[in-house]
């Protein structure tokens, strides 16, 4: 493994932020949210320490045989690193794995495919692509879309020199309501020519002007293709 890229305190601090706030940002939010407790911060800082391997590894999420990262991701968010709880939902786990390959829309083959299309994109644009892409319907996880999607963001965003996308106080409203409209878009015809663009528009400016240095330690530089 190679050194830090993200500053995990920071990254923690934050998100203790936003708990200890949650009942005035449920209350400013189109659609109240389940409160952040103490399991679901320690899994997604779980989450983040992978996407900060990740990154310092240079590993590219769409190459070849890296598909299993998005699948480690989903399974930190919903049963962090304990081994008993991995055995204990083994058969979600499964499942989920399943959906992930074999959905008849909204795919890890699907995914790739449009990421392919959008490489020369900006990586807030992609980040932002890929999020909606997930979240939409049929959504390419079970459980736990939102919050392995914003580890995808990161680690998309991170590998570039960006900050990760990392909940605050100041965009609890810009990320959860955009993602409630989000959740209720389907992968259509005519969801995929007009309303998913621009999602995909709205949100790639909402993480480029939420972009916030104090994550990271330094900034990652990608890999020549």
């Amino acid at each position: 493994m190679g050194e830090h890229v993200l500053d995990l305190d920071a990254i923690e601090s934050s998100l203790r932020t936003v708990q200890r706030n949650f009942s005035e940002i449920n209350r400013v939010i189109n659609t109240p949210r389940d409160t952040l407790d103490d399991q679901v911060i320690t899994n997604m800082m779980a989450g983040y320490r992978y996407v900060d391997a990740l990154t310092a590894d240079g590993v590219d999420l769409f190459a070849i045989g890296a598909s299993k990262h998005f699948l480690e991701l989903n399974a930190l968010v919903l049963c962090g690193t304990d081994p008993l709880e991995r055995i204990r939902e083994d058969a979600h786990l499964k499942a989920t794995a399943q959906r992930f390959y074999e959905e008849d829309r909204g795919t890890i083959s699907d995914l790739a495919a449009w990421y392919a299309l959008h490489r020369d994109e900006t990586a807030w644009t992609r980040a932002a692509g890929l999020y909606v892409r997930l979240l939409s319907e049929p959504q390419l996880f079970i459980e736990g879309n939102h919050r392995t999607g914003a580890l995808i963001m990161s680690c998309i965003l991170v590998r570039e020199g960006r900050p990760p996308f990392v909940l605050s106080i100041d965009n609890a409203q810009g990320y959860f309501d955009p993602s409630t409209l989000i959740t209720k878009t389907k992968k259509t015809p005519i969801g995929m020519l007009f309303r998913i663009p621009k999602l995909k528009k709205e949100f790639a400016s909402f993480l480029r002007e939420n972009a916030d240095d104090r994550y990271l330690l330094h900034r990652a530089v990608t890999p020549a293709a």
